[in-house]
């Protein structure tokens, strides 16, 4: 079975990216390319990293009106990555209209909440309930939008894997159990995780930022 993992790039450098994850490329699942790599390389940055044979993760969080998300999302259809990702809270006919102009073959999966946010933060911008009422309310309104699936922390992937167990569920914010939870405000071992109903987990400083990249990735998939 392929690796759970996907390796997060998060950097705007093709050639650090390039170099990572030709190290970590035989135990990780997949790429994670975000904004600041996407936004520094563009469409050919992200065909070069496919080339790699692995499957990519463009994280994008698209958010914006229906029609103009509609359109961003058909621009990457020459590159058709494996899983797309957009906002949730741009409402349901956004969620639509994304999964409607996505490639064949391409998971657009909506963000929830981000796990930078924890419930003081979500109070500061008028969202009542915390964070795990807030997850599971737009995890329903994006599997009745169409979507493949959603972003959330691993405290919440139990809950959303009981209402949505179809769902294809993405994990990120995940430490090791000796990792240091830098920005990420609710995290989880990747093995949690998993165990919960994550369907792929996204990891990206502690293998990244290793010493070895490859002795951390294989690390982590043997706790899987």
């Amino acid at each position: 079975m392929t690796t759970r993992i996907y390796v997060a790039l998060d950097t705007p450098d093709l050639t650090s990216a390039h170099a990572l994850a030709t190290k970590v490329r035989h135990h990780v699942g997949g790429l994670k390319l975000g904004l600041e790599f996407f936004t520094a390389n563009g469409p050919e940055g992200v065909r070069e990293m496919a080339a790699l044979g692995l499957p990519i993760f463009l994280d994008l969080k698209l958010h914006d009106i229906p029609n103009t998300v509609a359109k961003a999302v058909q621009s990457l259809r020459a590159i058709r990555p494996a899983i797309l990702t957009v906002h949730a809270a741009g409402g349901r006919a956004m969620l639509e209209d994304a999964k409607a102009a996505a490639p064949e073959g391409t998971r657009v999966v909506a963000v929830t909440t981000l796990t930078s946010l924890d419930d003081d933060d979500l109070a500061s911008i008028g969202v009542a309930g915390g964070a795990s009422a807030q997850v599971t309310r737009l995890a329903a309104l994006a599997r009745t939008a169409g979507l493949d699936g959603v972003v959330c922390s691993g405290a919440e992937v139990a809950a959303v894997r009981k209402q949505w167990p179809k769902g294809f569920l993405v994990v990120p914010g995940v430490r090791p159990a000796d990792g240091a939870a830098g920005d990420q405000k609710r995290v989880v071992t990747p093995r949690a995780a998993v165990d919960a109903g994550a369907s792929i987990v996204v990891i990206g400083r502690p293998i990244t930022q290793a010493q070895d990249p490859d002795l951390a990735a294989r690390a982590i998939e043997a706790t899987l």
